[in-house]
C-alpha cells in the first residue's frame, strides 16, 4: 500500500501539527505582551521574562527531544505495520525523561541566582529572573510528560489530540496570565511577574492531564512503567544523545544571543526577547510542516518507500518556502503594530524596529531548515543532524557573532549572524538526502 502524500493528506498532519506547535511561544508570548505592559518595573520584567525564557526553553529542548525519538521509532513501526513491538517504548521513555526532570529542579533552584548572572543579569532584572524561575521550573516535568506524549501520538499518526491538549493549555494560559498578572480589584491582588510564572505552570500541568487522558482513552499504548526494557531502548537512549548534544549547540546559540542582547542595555534585551518570541512564533508555524515530514518520511522509511519519501520532500520544500514568504509579508504589514502589542516603551521599541525586517527575511529560509530537520528525525538520523548543528553554530554562528559585535552593530550582530546560522542548517541536509535517496528512488 503507497502511503498518500496529497495536499490534504499532508494538511491533515501539518495543521494540527502547527496549531499543537505554536502552544510553546504562544505561552512566552503571552507571558512578554502581557508582563510587558504591567504599572511597575514593566522594561526589567520583560527583560527577565526574555532571559528566564531562554534558559527554559535551553532545558526543554535537551530533554524535549523524547518527542522525535519516540515518532520516528513509532511511525517506523508503523510503516512495518508492526507497532505491538513497541508499545510499552513510550512509557519507559517518560519515566527516563520526567525522572531527568526531577533531578534538574533539584540541581537548578539553589542556583538560580548564578545561572542569570552568566546571562548577564544584574540588580532588579536578575532578581526578577530568579522569582519567576523558581515558580516556572516546577512545570517542567508536566511539559516533558507532554512531549513525550506528543510524540507517541505523532508516531501514530495522529496530530489532532495533540492539538487539542496544546490549544487548551495555550488558553487557559492566556486567562490566567490576565488573572493573576494584573489581578482581579478586591479579589485576587495583582501578582505581576510572578502571577506570569504561575499561570505558566497552571497550564502546563493542565496540558499533561488532558494528556494522560487522551493517550489512555485514545490508543492502546499503556502508561504503566514495566521491565524489561524494550528492545529499541538502546536505539531510542542513541538518539536523545545526539539530539542532546545537538540541543547543547542550539542552545550555544541561543546563550549568546541572549548574552549579547543583555549586555547591550535593558532596551536592547527588551527588543531582542521581542524579536526572539516573535522569530519562535514564525519557526513554530512552519514546523507544522517540518511535523508532516517527520511523521511521514519515518513511515515511509519503515515501509522502504524511497520514491514516495523524495516526492514528500519535494512537496513539502515547495509548501514551507510559500508559508515563510507568507509570514514575511505579514509580518511587514504589521510591522508597526507588533511592537506595540508587547511594550509603550519608545527606546526599545526603536531597537525592535531596526532589526525586525531581518528576522522577517529569514523566515523562508528558516522554512528549508526546519522542513529537513523533521525529515532526518522521522529518518532517525539523529547523528547527522547533531553534526549540521555543531558545525553551524561554531563555525558560522560564533565567529560571525563576534566579528559583527566589534564593529558595534549590537542586535544587527546576532541576527544576521542567526539567519547566516540557519542557511549553515539546512543547506547540508538538503544535500546529503538527495545524495541518498534519489540513487534509492530509481531502483523502486
Amino acid at each position: 500500500m503507497i502511503t498518500n502524500i496529497s495536499l490534504k493528506h499532508i494538511n491533515k498532519l501539518a495543521i494540527p501539527a502547527l496549531i499543537s506547535g505554536i502552544s510553546e511561544p504562544i505561552l512566552s508570548i503571552t507571558d512578554t505582551a502581557i508582563v510587558g505592559n504591567i504599572s511597575v518595573n514593566a522594561t526589567e520584567s520583560l527583560a527577565a521574562v526574555g532571559i528566564v525564557g531562554a534558559f527554559i526553553s535551553m532545558l526543554i529542548w535537551v530533554l524535549g527531544q523524547t518527542r522525535s525519538a519516540i515518532s520516528s521509532i513509532v511511525s517506523q513501526y508503523v510503516g512495518a505495520n508492526n507497532i505491538n513491538a513497541v508499545k510499552n517504548l513510550p512509557a519507559q521513555a517518560i519515566f527516563i525523561v520526567t525522572s531527568l526532570s526531577i533531578l534538574i529542579i533539584i540541581g537548578t533552584y539553589p542556583f538560580a541566582q548564578s545561572i542569570f548572572k552568566l546571562y548577564n543579569a544584574s540588580d532588579l532584572i536578575l532578581d526578577l529572573s530568579v522569582d519567576y524561575y523558581r515558580i516556572r521550573v516546577f512545570g517542567f516535568p508536566f511539559t516533558l510528560f507532554t512531549i513525550a506524549v506528543f510524540g507517541t501520538f505523532r508516531g501514530l499518526q495522529n496530530t489532532f489530540y495533540p492539538m487539542i491538549i496544546a490549544s487548551v493549555g495555550a488558553g487557559a494560559n492566556i486567562v490566567l496570565d490576565f488573572i493573576l498578572v494584573y489581578g482581579i480589584e478586591g479579589y485576587i491582588p495583582a501578582m505581576h511577574i510572578e502571577g506570569a510564572a504561575y499561570a505558566s505552570v497552571a497550564a502546563q500541568l493542565l496540558m499533561a492531564l488532558f494528556s494522560a487522558y487522551y493517550l489512555l482513552n485514545k490508543t492502546n499504548i499503556p502508561l504503566r512503567f514495566s521491565l524489561p526494557f524494550n528492545n529499541e531502548i538502546k536505539r531510542f537512549i542513541g538518539m536523545i544523545l545526539n539530539l542532546f548534544v545537538r540541543t547543547i549547540a542550539l542552545n550555544v546559540t541561543l546563550y549568546f544571543a541572549s548574552s549579547f542582547s543583555t549586555s547591550y542595555g535593558k532596551e536592547y534585551i527588551a527588543a531582542y526577547t521581542i524579536a526572539i518570541n516573535l522569530w519562535f512564533l514564525g519557526a513554530f508555524i512552519i514546523d507544522g510542516y517540518a511535523s508532516a515530514g517527520n511523521i511521514l518520511s519515518g513511515k515511509l522509511l519503515g515501509g522502504k518507500e524511497y520514491k514516495t519519501l523524495l516526492a514528500l520532500s519535494n512537496k513539502l520544500i515547495k509548501y514551507g518556502v510559500i508559508i515563510g514568504v507568507i509570514i514575511a509579508l505579514l509580518g511587514a504589514l504589521l510591522y508597526y503594530p507588533l511592537g506595540t502589542i508587547f511594550t509603550k516603551d519608545r527606546e526599545v521599541l526603536n531597537e525592535f524596529y531596526n532589526v525586525f525586517w531581518v528576522v522577517l527575511l529569514m523566515q523562508p529560509l528558516c522554512a528549508l531548515a526546519f522542513i529537513f530537520d523533521g525529515i532526518f528525525k522521522g529518518l532517525g538520523k539523529m547523528k547527522t543532524l547533531r553534526n549540521v548543528l555543531l558545525l553551524s553554530t561554531f563555525l558560522v554562528f560564533i565567529p560571525v557573532l563576534f566579528w559583527l559585535d566589534r564593529l558595534d552593530y549590537k542586535l544587527f550582530a546576532i541576527f544576521i549572524a542567526l539567519t547566516l546560522w540557519i542557511i549553515a542548517r539546512g543547506l547540508p541536509l538538503i544535500i546529503k538526502f538527495r545524495k541518498e535517496f534519489l540513487p534509492l528512488s530509481q531502483k523502486t
